[in-house]
């Protein structure tokens, strides 16, 4: 397991009950008491870094190395029954945006998603999760064919941003992602997005247009990320904690602001702390909110969508 700085003292402490155990099996010493107090200290240690997380440390969790992503989330939640989907009919298949069919019980899915990797080779493989026009059309190829069948739609964000290559733009990126906003906002199936780790700028609105946006606990969703906010405004990256602050980018903050539907809380320790546990819940949220919005008729949901995005941002003086 890695450790963030932040959680250097969970570290120490289960260092400690780690040594103490062995010392335990190693001698005839009864080390019950001392390994029960190392315990409990443990538990309080956790219970207190994780209820005071800053902006910029709900960021680091979002980015850690042993969090799950996009297709660990759609194999725990399909299991076997998910087919992948691959190419935009276009260009290429963007290994940085994956789709295809899968189910929930009885129930199908399109699901859709940036991956990113888990070490260099599959980093470079997938882009860093930085998804090019193409990636963005084939997600709305997807999406069209969710749509012709009557199937519901289902959207995971973990993205640093859209790929912002020369051979991106020359390929139409910005218009890319609009379309992409435009006929998320009026296809006639459910749409379910879920932000699971990095969600920044177009590159999270291009798949991020949905009738219900969950959100994990530590997650960010932003215009820009903390980094590139501090390099505008202050010409140095050292300011990020100052940045991520100012730019209310944690889930709390976005449910504030009605940006987003519902927080779904993770894990303590974060969702890589007990994966388990946090695929059964987004799991089971992912079937709670499609069985209210498989009440509304096609039409009643892309009204409902479009002025629930229409009255974002409106301000009552």
């Amino acid at each position: 397991m890695e450790y963030l700085e932040f959680e250097l003292p969970i570290k120490e402490l289960e260092d400690q009950l780690q040594k103490c155990m062995v010392i335990g099996e190693e001698s005839d010493v009864d080390v019950t008491e001392t390994c029960q107090q190392i315990e409990k200290k443990l538990e309080e240690t956790r219970k207190d870094i994780y209820k005071n997380l800053t902006a910029w440390q709900r960021v680091q969790l979002s980015r850690h190395p042993n969090r799950p992503y996009t297709m660990d989330y759609i194999k725990a939640i399909c299991g076997d029954t998910f087919l992948e989907l691959h190419g935009d009919r276009n260009v290429k298949d963007d290994k940085a945006m994956v789709g295809g069919l899968g189910k929930i019980g009885d129930q199908s899915y399109m699901f859709i998603g940036q991956q990113k990797g888990y070490n260099t080779k599959t980093r470079q493989y997938r882009n860093f999760g930085m998804a090019n026009p193409e990636g963005y059309r084939k997600a709305l190829r997807l999406m069209k064919s969710a749509e012709k069948f009557g199937i519901p739609v289902v959207s995971f964000i973990d993205t640093p941003g859209a790929y912002p290559g020369i051979e991106a733009e020359e390929r139409g990126q910005g218009e890319a992602i609009a379309r992409n906003i435009l006929e998320m906002t009026r296809l006639k199936v459910p749409i379910i997005v879920v932000i699971i780790g990095e969600g920044a700028s177009g590159g999270a609105l291009g798949i991020g247009v949905g009738d219900t946006v969950l959100m994990l606990e530590n997650t960010w969703y932003s215009v820009i990320s903390p980094e590139s906010c501090s390099s505008i405004l202050w010409r140095s990256w050292e300011f990020k904690e100052q940045a991520a602050e100012a730019l209310k980018l944690t889930a709390k903050d976005m449910k504030k602001q009605k940006l987003v539907d519902e927080i779904v809380r993770e894990p303590l320790g974060g969702a890589h702390s007990n994966r388990e546990k946090t695929f059964e819940i987004v799991k089971n949220k992912i079937s709670a909110h499609f069985e209210e919005l498989k009440k509304l008729s096609p039409k009643d949901l892309v009204k409902t969508r479009m002025e629930k995005y229409a009255g974002m941002g409106v301000f009552h003086g």
